[in-house]
C-alpha cells in the first residue's frame, strides 16, 4: 500500500487575546501511530482541530502527498480522509440510530442519488466492517444502549467507512477501563498493521504514550519543541520535561494537617438507580479521604446521589453532628456542600459563559447590591482566583469554552471556593489534565483542608490517592470493600478489593 504523508507548514492561529499556535510545521505517514503531547493549553487540539477542518481561521499551508489542501470545513477533511474521534464521544454519535446507522450514516448522508435505504444491505455492510475491525457489537442494538468503550469503537469504524487515512484520537482513554483500554490499544495496532492509516494519538497519559506509539511530537505554548522516536529507554520523565519546560517532581508530598472532628457521615446510603448500594463512611476536618474503585463501580453516582443530583432511596447524611437532608444540588448547596463533578464541560462550567460569570456562578447573593449583580464585586472575585489558583486566561472576560481543559478545571474550583464550602466533593478531577496541572489541583485540595475544610476525592487512579488522601474506601459494584488507611496501603492492595475480593489482602 503506497504511503500518504499530511503535512503543516508554518501553521498559525489566533483567537481573540490569544496567540494558539505559531508557526507550527507538523508531518505525519500512514502506518505511523504518532503521540502528540504537551500540557494543557499547548496548541495540540487547536492544531488537531485546523487538520480535521474545525479551525478554519488558520494561515499556513497544509498538504497531502505534496499537493496544497485546504481544511476550512469538517467536510473537506473527511474528503481527504481525516477524521478525528472527540473524548466526548456521545457528541458524534445518534443515540436513538441503531449501530448499523451510525457507521454508515455519512455515506448515507452524502449519497443523495440513492434516497430509499436497503436496511438489509446497510446492515450487512456495517456488520462487515465491524467484523474486518474484530469489533464485536450487535448492528441492530441502539447507540444510547452501549458502553462508552463500545461507543468509542463504533466511531473508530463509523471513520473506517468513510476511508480515513489520518484517524486522531483525543484522549482516548481518558474515560476506559484497563480492559477497554487494552481493547482499544489492540484495535489501534490492528488498523496499522491492515488499514494503512495514521494514527495521531493525543493523551496526557504517558505510560500510554511509550506503550503504543513509535514517536512522539512535543507542542509548548503554541510551538512544536520536539519530534523523537520512542525507544525502551524513552522515559515518562524525559517526556514531561521536555512538555513542561522544566525539571519535574512526579510525586506530589501532601502538606500535614491537623484531622479534626467528624464533619460528615454517610450511613447505609443507596440510590442512583441501584448503583450505590448501603454505602456507610466518614469525613473528618482537614481530611481527604479516597473514593476508590474501577470505571464503572460506582463513585460518580455515590458522590451525585450525596450532592442530590441522584435520587436517594435508602440511607441517612450526617452534617456536624445533625442529620440532614439532600434531595436536590440546591440544598446541597446550602449546606455549604461542593461538586466538582467528573464531566467539567457538561455539568462543572458554563462554556459559553467568560470567566468571570463562572467563578461567581455558585454564589451569586454575594455580588449582588439591591438585588442587582455589582460588577465591579464579580470581577473582584474573578482576578482574585485567576491569580492565585493560576488560571491562564488572557482576560476575565474569555469564554470559558476557549480555555485549556486544566484551566477550565480550575474555574470549577474557584466557583466553589468562592462559595466557601465546608465540603468539597473532587469526582475524577485531573481526568483529562496534564501532569503540571495536576500538580496544581493537588495543592488547591491540600489548602483547602488547611484551612479546616474537608474534602472527598473520588479517583480511578490509584497513584493520585496514594499522593493526596488520608483515608481511603475502596467500592465495588456501588459497595464499600474496604476502608484503607492511606500511609499503610498500597497499588496492589487497592486493586485487590477493587475487582471485588471480600477476603483480607495477605
Amino acid at each position: 500500500m503506497d504511503k500518504l504523508t499530511l503535512e503543516a507548514r508554518n501553521v498559525s492561529i489566533e483567537f481573540p487575546g490569544v496567540k494558539a499556535l505559531t508557526d507550527v510545521s507538523f508531518q505525519v505517514s500512514t502506518g505511523e501511530i504518532r503521540a502528540v503531547v504537551g500540557a494543557n493549553g499547548a496548541g495540540k487540539s487547536t492544531l488537531m482541530k485546523i487538520l480535521s477542518g474545525v479551525n478554519p481561521d488558520y494561515k499556513g499551508q497544509i498538504y497531502l502527498n505534496g499537493n496544497p489542501i485546504e481544511l476550512r470545513t469538517a467536510m473537506a477533511a473527511k474528503r481527504h480522509g481525516i477524521q478525528i474521534v472527540y473524548q466526548e464521544v456521545d457528541t458524534a454519535l445518534v443515540p436513538t440510530l441503531s449501530v448499523a446507522e451510525n457507521v454508515l450514516l455519512s455515506n448515507m448522508v452524502m449519497d443523495v442519488r440513492n434516497p430509499i435505504v436497503r436496511w438489509n444491505r446497510l446492515r450487512r455492510e456495517a456488520r462487515a466492517i465491524l467484523e474486518r475491525l474484530h469489533i464485536n457489537v450487535n448492528v441492530r442494538r441502539l447507540v444510547q444502549n452501549l458502553t462508552l468503550a463500545q461507543k468509542q469503537m463504533v466511531l473508530i469504524a463509523k471513520a473506517i467507512a468513510s476511508k480515513c487515512s489520518f484517524l486522531i484520537l483525543d484522549e482516548p482513554t481518558a474515560p476506559l477501563s484497563d480492559t477497554e483500554t487494552a481493547e482499544l490499544f489492540r484495535l489501534v495496532k490492528h488498523l496499522q498493521a491492515t488499514e494503512n492509516i495514521a494514527i495521531i494519538f493525543i493523551s496526557h497519559r504517558i505510560n500510554e504514550v511509550t506503550q503504543i506509539c513509535e514517536r512522539y511530537t512535543v507542542m509548548r505554548n503554541g510551538e512544536i519543541v520536539d519530534t523523537s522516536p520512542i525507544t525502551p529507554n524513552t522515559t515518562t520523565r524525559e517526556i514531561v520535561e521536555k512538555m513542561l519546560g522544566r525539571t519535574f517532581e512526579e510525586i506530589f508530598t501532601k502538606d500535614k494537617v491537623t484531622i479534626g472532628e467528624k464533619v460528615f457521615e454517610v450511613s447505609h446510603l443507596s440510590g442512583a438507580d441501584g448503583k450505590v448500594n448501603d454505602v456507610s463512611f466518614y469525613v473528618r476536618k482537614g481530611e481527604i479521604v479516597g473514593i476508590a474503585g474501577l470505571v464503572g463501580a460506582g463513585k460518580s453516582e455515590l458522590c451525585k446521589t450525596i450532592f442530590g443530583a441522584y435520587r436517594r432511596t435508602a440511607g441517612t447524611l450526617t452534617l456536624n453532628g445533625k442529620p440532614i437532608r439532600i434531595d436536590n444540588p440546591t440544598h446541597a448547596v446550602k449546606h455549604r456542600i461542593a461538586l466538582v463533578p467528573e464531566e467539567r464541560r457538561k455539568e462543572g462550567v458554563l462554556v459559553n459563559e467568560n470567566v468571570t460569570f463562572n467563578l461567581s456562578a455558585a454564589c451569586l447573593g454575594k455580588f449582588c447590591t439591591a438585588s442587582f449583580i455589582n460588577r465591579g464585586k464579580t470581577d473582584a472575585n474573578a482576578r482574585n482566583y485567576v491569580q492565585n489558583l493560576g488560571i491562564a486566561t488572557p482576560s476575565i472576560r474569555q469564554v470559558v469554552k476557549n480555555l485549556s481543559g486544566g484551566n477550565q478545571q480550575k474555574v470549577v474550583v474557584g466557583k466553589w471556593l468562592a462559595a466557601d464550602c465546608d465540603l468539597y466533593i473532587f469526582d475524577e478531577p485531573t481526568k483529562g489534565v496534564d501532569v503540571g496541572a495536576k500538580q496544581d489541583i493537588f495543592r488547591l485540595i491540600n489548602d483547602i483542608t488547611k484551612q479546616g475544610n474537608s474534602a472527598i476525592y473520588a479517583s480511578c487512579e490509584n497513584a493520585e490517592l496514594l499522593s493526596i488522601t488520608d483515608r481511603i474506601y475502596v467500592l465495588y459494584d456501588g459497595r464499600v470493600m474496604a476502608e484503607l488507611i492511606t500511609a499503610n496501603t498500597n497499588e496492589d492492595e487497592i486493586m485487590h478489593y477493587a475487582v471485588g475480593s471480600n477476603t483480607m489482602y495477605a
